[in-house]
């Protein structure tokens, strides 16, 4: 149903070219981001009160940390859908067993999924700075407690965004690195997350509808409903990417608590990172007003209209609404106090919750406390 191969070779076809560097300039910048990585463990956790070394002494659940360039970036992805999407790709291709020349449309839809797979992670290779990979495939080659996950740098990224916004290499590698690092421990430290939000996601997808002819009337309406978007600058019901029109009620559904925990994760590790920053960064104030400002301002008009439609500009409302929720629990109730969060899928905040801080408060903290 998708020939990844041929998503991997178009979309290292096209992906731009990083900044150029010399290969002692790359040797030394993949050795300061791994040393940068490794560093950062002790800053999170002594942050966060999170991931503390066992009874024994033992670091808690290790994962690697691997620096990549934008076409290995590109392949661990492919790699990690593969993974994710292998029970949908197994339903849809018992239905087409079942209709005539479906093998035929089979192969030829395999290839144009490859080359539009391809071509979208050609688009983000160039933006992703770091990743915290959580559906990497089994490996024989880590632990048992490393499998399910580990931790991408993307050097070229970081190195263009460092010269882009003209900060400190050293301080931006680090920001960076505290950021992704406090997502490795999220799902390190907390041991149902990562089964938590795999399980979403399949439920996600099983309730895909399957059907071309009610796929494509959906398409319709949602064609239709973009032609009729509000103007930029208005919000409303039609201020919504193409992803989100296409989705099932249940769908919707599920997705408002994957955002929901999307937007924690993400605001989270916003708030660790400028947290942590003073201390270990000299110029973090630099680095976030400027990192800030290229958030916002975006880029070309294709690039804005491709972010509208792939539904990125949504996570960039993730960091936003997340750091805002995070730094309210934790203004209200200490760091302890916002750890509970991680005590089961139940406390996790929902969409209203990260709106209202003071409402999750009242239901994981007040009501756990018996206050009235």
């Amino acid at each position: 149903m998708v020939d990844w191969n041929l998503a991997v070779a178009t979309a290292t076809r096209f992906v731009r070219p990083g900044p150029e560097v010399s290969r002692d300039e790359a040797r030394a910048i993949v050795a300061e981001l791994r040393k940068h990585a490794k560093a950062s463990e002790a800053h999170v956790r002594a942050f966060t009160r999170m991931a503390q070394p066992d009874a024994t002494g033992e670091e808690p659940h290790d994962t690697p940390v691997l620096v990549v360039d934008r076409p290995g970036w590109i392949r661990a992805n492919v790699a990690g859908f593969r993974a994710v999407l292998k029970p949908l790709l197994a339903k849809m291709e018992d239905r087409r067993s079942t209709v005539p020349g479906g093998a035929v449309l089979g192969a030829v839809g395999g290839k144009v999924t490859g080359v539009e797979l391809g071509m979208l992670l050609s688009f983000l290779a160039s933006r992703v700075l770091g990743q915290y990979e959580t559906f990497a495939p089994a490996s024989r080659d880590l632990p048992a407690a490393a499998q399910g996950g580990r931790l991408l740098l993307v050097a070229p990224n970081i190195v263009h965004v460092e010269r882009e916004l003209e900060v400190s290499p050293h301080d931006f590698r680090l920001w960076v690195c505290l950021h992704e690092e406090t997502h490795r421990t999220q799902f390190t430290a907390v041991p149902w997350l990562r089964d938590h939000i795999e399980g979403e996601i399949q439920s996600f997808l099983s309730e895909t509808d399957i059907d071309p002819g009610a796929l494509l009337e959906r398409l319709r309406e949602a064609a239709q409903s973009l032609a009729g978007a509000k103007p930029e600058g208005e919000e409303g019901e039609d201020d919504r990417s193409l992803v989100d029109l296409v989705q099932t009620p249940a769908q919707r559904e599920i997705l408002g608590r994957l955002t929901a925990v999307m937007s924690l994760l993400e605001g989270h590790a916003d708030f660790v990172m400028d947290g942590v920053g003073p201390d270990v960064v000299p110029t973090v104030a630099e680095i976030r007003e400027k990192f800030q400002k290229r958030r916002a301002s975006g880029a070309g008009r294709l690039d804005q209209a491709l972010r509208k439609l792939l539904g990125l500009d949504a996570k960039l409302r993730q960091y936003r609404d997340g750091e805002r929720f995070v730094s309210a629990v934790v203004e209200e109730v200490g760091m302890d106090g916002f750890n509970r969060i991680w005590t089961s899928p139940n406390t996790l905040p929902t969409k209203q919750e990260i709106a209202k801080p003071a409402d999750w408060i009242a239901r994981v903290h007040r009501k756990a406390d018996g206050a009235p």
